[in-house]
């Protein structure tokens, strides 16, 4: 029954631009369209999976906050983003959950990255920040994401790995130093950030300006001309950057005590690799040396 149910959703996702998995061999040759017959309707009562399937820790599904592509799904397109990974370390995640319980007080309609799930519901369901909101892997983006076509897949990782400046293996030390709010290039979104100003700053700038030459070559939309590299924790629906930005640098302000820095670091981490994805596949451009 559920493979049946899987056969029915993949025919319907509203994602599929991000989600198209790529041929095994990454050749310029397009693959043929499947000649397999589509399926009848299916029942009504088969689009209701049992409780045991349901996802999001059976949330309320009605209160997951939609998604908003970044451009519109073209078959034959493929989702590209590079990015750095970064996970954050176990000794920071309580303090960082703290001051998110403490925003998402005041500014309602916050929801967890990439899970899409309302933070408000995940504390009124007790469920552990820490795991929900921070316990994922998050990423420094090095380009925007954009579509590319199938043609252009073995061209960009070429050229990605080439690069001088992605291909450094020394582990250099990644500074997140404070929150900040951004906002998305067509306001649909606003998001809870937090933003690296020190350590890493200047060879994440260098890295960034090796995947725009990349982009370039391929008639791809360049980074932004002053980047600012940060990992998102939460996002909201709409343009609300001036409201949160105010609950933001107040509470930020009020973590520190008297006499107390307000410029050390909310946590460090180690450069390991970087990751191009496009469509549903990983791509590994550069791993760092192990230590």
């Amino acid at each position: 029954m559920e493979a049946l149910i899987a056969s029915y959703s993949g025919d319907t996702s509203s994602d599929s631009d991000s989600n198209q998995t790529l041929p095994e061999s990454t050749t310029t040759s397009i693959p043929e369209p499947s000649r397999t017959p589509r399926l009848p309707p299916p029942p009504v009562s088969l689009l209701k999976p049992p409780t045991s399937l349901r996802t999001l820790n059976r949330l309320e599904t009605s209160q997951v906050a939609p998604r908003v592509r970044s451009f519109a799904h073209v078959d034959g397109n493929y989702a590209l983003h590079v990015y750095i990974p970064v996970r954050i370390p176990s000794s920071s995640k309580e303090k960082l959950a703290r001051f998110i319980d403490k925003v998402s007080s005041l500014v309602p309609g916050l929801n967890v990255v990439d899970a899409d799930i309302p933070l408000d519901i995940v504390l009124k369901n007790n469920k552990k920040l820490e795991e929900i909101a921070l316990g994922r892997e998050f990423h420094i983006s090095l380009g925007r994401t954009v579509p590319i076509r199938v043609h252009q897949i073995e061209s960009v990782l070429s050229m990605l790995r080439q690069k001088p400046q992605l291909r450094r293996r020394d582990r250099y030390l990644i500074s997140f130093d404070k929150w900040e709010v951004f906002v998305n290039d067509d306001h649909t979104r606003s998001f809870l950030s937090i933003e690296v100003m020190t350590g890493g700053l200047a060879e994440i700038t260098r890295q960034i300006q090796a995947v725009n030459e990349v982009y370039k070559l391929h008639s791809l939309p360049e980074f932004y001309k002053d980047p600012r590299p940060h990992i998102s924790i939460a996002w909201a629906l709409g343009d609300i950057s001036e409201s949160l930005k105010r609950v933001v640098e107040r509470e930020q302000k009020s973590c520190f005590s008297v006499g107390e820095s307000s410029k050390r670091s909310l946590f460090t981490c180690k450069f390991g690799e970087i990751e191009c994805k496009i469509g549903s596949k990983v791509y590994k451009i550069c791993k760092s040396l192990e230590e």
